[in-house]
């Protein structure tokens, strides 16, 4: 592993630049879009799981169950909710963020703890929309951002180094 003073960084030269900046809402976007197809795939694993249990059950009675529109929501909520709280508090990433390059960190730029994770969670849960104050916010934060002073930047490292933003360097403004 190369060391700060080697002059040799696992950074493309594109992106160090950024490296620990708050990011954008095209990126943001685009990892919760991410985040929302792996939310959809759990969901549709779970039903076809217990599909599958029906089935070997009664298999001559056998009929797909009935979700309910509203048990799909609250068990979409409720697993949205559950991954971004655990994907948070142990990396700072969920799968969007982590294909986006992207690391969830509070305001002092360290990983959350259990507790913000999960508040930050209900947050983007309840409020999706929130996200979208990022296109008109000077700092890059959303609403949830604002109100939890979390933010969201880019980190290319695999895992958090000095003060969680991967690059030793503090948040800006």
């Amino acid at each position: 592993m190369a060391t700060p003073d080697s002059g040799v960084s696992p950074l493309p030269r594109e992106a160090r630049p950024y490296q620990g900046r708050r990011a954008g809402v095209i990126t943001r976007t685009v990892a919760a879009g991410i985040d929302g197809v792996v939310v959809c795939i759990v969901l549709s694993a779970g039903y076809l799981g217990f599909a599958g249990l029906k089935f070997l059950f009664d298999p001559r009675g056998f009929t797909f169950p009935d979700a309910g529109f509203v048990f799909s929501i609250v068990a979409g909520f409720a697993v949205l909710v559950v991954y971004l709280t655990v994907a948070w508090w142990l990396s700072g990433r969920s799968y969007g963020c982590l294909v986006m390059g992207l690391r969830v960190v509070n305001h002092r730029g360290e990983p959350l703890h259990l507790a913000g994770a999960f508040v930050r969670a209900l947050f983007c849960a309840a409020l999706p929309i929130g996200l979208l104050w990022v296109a008109v916010s000077r700092e890059n934060r959303s609403v949830q951002d604002t109100v939890l002073r979390t933010s969201v930047i880019y980190d290319w490292q695999p895992r958090g180094h000095g003060n969680g933003n991967g690059n030793g360097t503090s948040l800006p403004g």
